[in-house]
């Protein structure tokens, strides 16, 4: 059954589509698609969740998560367990402001996942807000914020989390320099979900995605490397282009991916560049498709798969 991406709007439009043959569905919510750590007026920064009945599990904390949270209807205190892929800015820079902020609608441990240091960024996060933390728990009778953070890290691929509604599994992927990065895969009672983080094509990667649901999958526009060397002033123009082909998809090399993996939807996101004007999403999608003959989604923020 193929399910077609809406808006939030038209999802609470439409509360039945909430129930998948009898059951709670399995949600994929793109809370954020633009890739890189430049803020954009059009996409926020990276994030994913994955809801599983009521529960809300999130891959990567980009600036921004937690208002998009809220944009999204997704309560703070269903927030159960948030997975990095890899420490770039983009990808963590609201991971501890995340649990700031949703402090006060937390009802329980969040279990956070991620490759090392992740639980000395934890601890220097709890430091560096300590004034803050310690003023509202005097004033308002909270909870020690740190009671509500649980870090496991991780560095190499294999089950991560086993619970009775979802597993998740990680794989290693090819994202250099940064070592470890990883991209995870979700499996619950009705529908499997991979996010690839970032990664150049990646075998571990098409291992992890091999018949899933939905691969949600990274994307570079080659041809606009050229227009945000010029954005990027402080970067060296021969640096950041290798940087971009050596550790990032190519969008028509996403497509490939996804039919080695035999994945029954392609989700392209973290669009690289995700603000170049004029750049259409029959572009995104026609650079995919030449390889790819499933279901493609160009992902836009807050849609809901």
């Amino acid at each position: 059954m193929s399910l077609a991406p809406v808006s939030r709007r038209e999802f609470l439009a439409t509360a039945a589509a909430l129930t998948f043959q009898g059951k709670p569905r399995t949600r994929l919510v793109l809370l954020g698609t633009g890739g890189g750590p430049r803020p954009k007026r059009d996409r926020s920064a990276p994030a994913q969740a994955i809801v599983v009945g009521e529960d809300v599990y999130l891959v990567d904390c980009g600036d921004g998560v937690a208002r998009q949270m809220a944009q999204a209807d997704l309560p703070f205190s269903r927030l159960r367990a948030a997975f990095i892929t890899h420490h770039h800015s983009d990808h963590n820079a609201d991971f501890g402001n995340l649990l700031l902020l949703a402090w006060s609608g937390l009802k329980g441990p969040v279990d956070l996942y991620g490759p090392p240091p992740l639980a000395k960024m934890t601890d220097l996060f709890f430091e560096l807000n300590a004034r803050d933390i310690e003023i509202r728990m005097a004033d308002e009778a909270r909870p020690p914020l740190s009671s509500f953070a649980r870090a496991h890290e991780i560095e190499r691929g294999g089950e991560v989390l086993s619970r009775p509604d979802v597993k998740v599994t990680a794989a290693l992927v090819e994202h250099p320099p940064v070592v470890p990065s990883f991209a995870y895969r979700f499996d619950t009672s009705d529908r499997s979900i991979v996010i690839s983080g970032d990664t150049a094509r990646s075998e571990a990667l098409i291992a992890l995605a091999r018949g899933a649901d939905v691969l949600v999958h990274e994307a570079l526009w080659v041809p606009g490397i050229d227009w945000l060397q010029k954005q990027m002033p402080n970067a060296d123009p021969a640096q950041l282009r290798k940087h971009m082909l050596e550790s990032h998809t190519p969008v028509e090399e996403a497509g490939r991916i996804a039919a080695d993996a035999g994945v029954k939807t392609l989700v392209l996101s973290h669009f690289v560049p995700g603000d170049i004007p004029g750049l259409t999403d029959d572009d995104w999608r026609g650079g995919a498709q030449a390889y790819f003959k499933g279901e493609i989604v160009v992902g836009e923020d807050l849609m809901e798969i």
